[in-house]
């Protein structure tokens, strides 16, 4: 019987041309579905076990083919290290030093072309995509550089012989969690990931891209994201934020906004640590030609500049620090500093931008604290590297800065530092620009007891040849009306109490308040030594060179000081000897009281 609506010619005219051929493409393909998932989940095996030369493997339960919608669906996909390979290659010194376990419940493959795999054995991907992978990546430092191997074919050479080529257009790994391990050090440092994103542009695998260098891991470009990246440090004492961050390789730039390190509150920071308090602020960091492959193989960050901009460095002195002679503090020079890092570093410039500079102390005399600020402080450091070929090539690091010294007087300094010199040798030198003296009050008062009552600076200048033994060099300091009152602390009341007698001494005979005297008269200068302390540390021992070389400036020289010790000396000894008269004064008049008041009785 016929059906009915073949009745019309029309009608089996369609049905022959139309549905016949799309009823035989379905059924091809429900056919090409269950014909090609095993040929495709041991093809895709096969080339992962072939390019990693047998250390990793594929797993996955289940592989849909959609030849109509060109779409692959993998499901519990995973990539797993052979770790018995692994052991084997670690004996022969050929192991990777890192290990990368990726685990996806399902895996898109869109925009597939079957037919050019099967025909022309060419591996065609649109687009991959794993929404929500969990990646573990283990790091041990295996080799330091590139290992000798028997095997000296290329991915391509290693896979010619099933494929002519791979090619995946997109590749996104979307809110990965990701979790690192690192083995290097004496414990295992682990960070765990979130919010994280990946995307690889353009693989391709083929005769002409083996040997791009151009290319990572076969793409031209790998760009990963992570946003509000938080963490504590192991003692935590210190919390860090991270905002955004942003790397692509075919830049070769990595982008950081929102850079954050903050202390613990001080009191719970001073009572569990010895070391000064720092915190952190960076509005933005950019690390320009960012060699990734080395960083990521060896931990050998190299980079042609890195680009701080607009922030804050706050630094506050542990008031608790028990001082210890023996302990030589020449490690906090910036060039020995850099070799105790742990890390192979080198980075052609360093720039900072507006950067703001805060150093806090706790005088316990005055019980008061005194804050030093460098502001708006930009220039340069250049040669910044811990790395032994390049030291080889030029060990000097030299740093240029501009700062705005108590956010009024401009301080232009320059740096050299020795990186090979066994005493740590470096110089420093610089000008400051005229401001006012009383700008000084908020650090000198509660860390001198001193106060400038008026005074205008006009240039100070120095120039220091330092190492972790003596600091020699010149101070020149021009100056006009400077006047002081000194202070002592009055524990009484918490506050600072005024030395009436002593200002009034120090202004008339100790200090001289222009500079030069008069005018058209030759400057006082100074030409300093001094003798650093086996447990001065760096900053501490650069202001006590130029401070030794501010105190004849000002005319406080050796002969000076040792007079103005000998009368304070001299007046503390009248001192104490009135006090003692005054007490037998006061006994003999208790004594003759009572007398008076026996005879009455």
């Amino acid at each position: 019987m016929k059906l009915k609506f073949l009745k019309q010619r029309w009608q089996r005219i369609v049905f022959k041309f139309v549905l016949i051929p799309v009823i035989a493409i379905l059924l091809l393909a429900l056919v090409v579905n269950q014909y090609w998932s095993p040929i495709l989940a041991n093809k895709v095996r096969d080339v992962v076990l072939t390019s990693s030369d047998s250390l990793y493997k594929v797993d996955f339960s289940d592989a849909e083919l959609h030849v109509l919608q060109g779409k692959i669906v993998i499901y519990n996909f995973s990539l797993k290290p052979d770790t018995a390979v692994y052991n084997q290659k670690k004996k022969q010194r050929l192991a990777p030093n890192n290990l990368v376990e990726l685990h996806v419940k399902r895996l898109i493959l869109q925009h597939v072309h079957p037919f050019g795999l099967y025909f022309r054995h060419k591996l065609n991907i649109g687009q991959v995509v794993l929404n929500t992978p969990e990646v573990n990546i283990s790091y041990q430092l295996n080799h330091t550089k590139d290992t000798v191997v028997k095997d000296h074919r290329t991915a391509w050479q290693k896979i010619s012989k099933s494929l002519r080529s791979i090619h995946i257009g997109h590749i996104y790994l979307n809110d990965v969690k990701f979790k690192y391990q690192d083995y290097s050090g004496n414990k295992v440092a682990i960070s765990e990931l979130k919010e994280m994103n990946l995307n690889a542009t353009d693989l391709l695998i083929d005769s002409a891209t083996q040997t791009d260098r151009s290319r990572l891991l076969y793409c031209k470009d790998i760009v990963t994201e992570l946003n509000n990246y938080t963490g504590k440090t192991p003692s935590g004492l210190y919390a860090y934020k991270v905002k955004y961050l942003k790397l692509s390789t075919l830049t070769s730039q990595l982008n950081v906004i929102g850079l954050q390190l903050q202390p613990a509150k001080t009191n719970v920071f001073f009572n569990k640590s010895q070391s000064d308090r720092f915190g952190l602020n960076i509005d933005s960091l950019q690390l320009n030609n960012f060699d990734f492959l080395s960083y990521h193989k060896y931990r050998r960050l190299t980079a042609s500049s890195l680009i701080l901009n607009t922030g804050a460095i706050r630094v506050f002195t542990n008031p608790n620090k028990i001082k210890n002679p023996a302990i030589d503090k020449v490690i906090t020079f910036p060039n020995v500093m850099i070799h105790k890092i742990g890390a192979d570093l080198t980075i052609d410039t360093l720039r900072v931008h507006h950067i703001n500079v805060e150093y806090s102390e706790l005088n316990k005399k005055s019980n008061k604290t005194g804050t030093i600020t460098f502001n708006n402080t930009s220039g340069h450091f250049y040669n910044v590297t811990t790395n032994e070929a390049a030291i080889a090539k030029n060990n000097v690091t030299a740093v240029q800065l501009t700062t705005y010294f108590m956010n009024r007087g401009r301080l232009d300094v320059q740096f050299a530092f020795n990186l090979t010199d066994k005493n740590a040798a470096f110089t420093y030198k610089g000008t400051l620009g005229a401001m006012d003296m009383q700008v000084l009050n908020p650090a000198i008062m509660p860390l001198a007891m001193v106060k400038t009552t008026s005074g205008t600076i006009k240039r100070f200048n120095f120039d220091i040849q330092a190492n972790s033994k003596v600091f020699k060099g010149s101070v020149g300091f021009l100056y006009n009306d400077l006047k002081v009152n000194i202070f002592q602390a009055d524990t009484a009341n918490d506050r600072l109490k005024k030395k009436s007698l002593m200002s009034i001494y120090a202004n008339l005979f100790i200090i001289k308040h222009n500079n030069p005297d008069n005018v058209g008269e030759t400057p006082r200068s100074a030409t300093v030594t001094y003798l650093r302390p086996k447990d001065s540390p760096f900053f501490k021992t650069m202001w006590k060179t130029l401070l030794e070389g501010l105190k004849p400036c000002v005319g406080l020289d050796a002969k000076k000081q040792q007079e103005t010790k000998d009368r304070i000396e001299e007046h503390n000894i009248n001192k104490h000897e009135r006090l003692v008269k005054k007490a037998e004064r006061k006994k003999r008049r208790a004594e003759r009281k009572l007398e008076k008041e026996q005879k009455k009785q």
